[in-house]
């Protein structure tokens, strides 16, 4: 098992380590400790802790915009996907979300892993108000039946905007 657990971290360092040289360094001070006592998801939840951001908190039904680093050769630039996230799965290193969205009345859906370090930035455009855990129902509807309930947050600028109880009452 100590073997596994030390291939893999080698596996993971020798990944990580291009992006930086620094970093890399205390990445592996910090997994061989994590290897000689716990098992290899912690070295794993190791890599991902030095380096991701830290994630917006989103919910299924929000719409989101996944910047996605996408490499042309020797040219790298950053591609937007908007859509409604109809599921999340796993958790930690594993953890990946589903974003729905339509393009020329096609459904488009894209899975991405959590914390890819592809994934330049996740931000919430909107919340939605579900009452499901995955929104699969979404595949077979067309149009405005794809509408969500908007969900307002405490906080946002809806909120805290000094809306008079008659617009506020009128809204829902």
């Amino acid at each position: 098992m100590k073997k596994a657990v030390e291939a893999h971290r080698e596996a993971v360092v020798r990944t990580l380590k291009g992006r930086s040289e620094s970093l890399g360094k205390e990445l592996k001070e910090a997994t061989k400790e994590d290897a000689a006592k716990t098992s290899e998801k912690a070295v794993v939840d190791a890599a991902i802790a030095a380096f991701s951001k830290p994630v917006p908190d989103f919910k299924i039904g929000d719409t989101v915009d996944v910047s996605v680093r996408i490499i042309e050769g020797d040219k790298e630039r950053i591609q937007v996907f908007t859509g409604v996230v109809i599921a999340m799965r796993g958790a930690g290193a594993g953890a990946a979300f589903t974003v729905r969205r339509i393009v020329n009345n096609e459904g488009v859906e894209r899975t991405f892993p959590l914390h890819n370090p592809k994934i330049a930035a996740i931000e919430v455009v909107r919340g939605g108000r579900v009452r499901r855990a995955k929104l699969y129902y979404l595949r077979k509807r067309v149009g405005k039946a794809t509408r969500l309930r908007d969900l307002k947050r405490e906080g946002t600028v809806q909120a805290a905007s000094g809306a008079s109880g008659e617009s506020a009452a009128a809204q829902s």
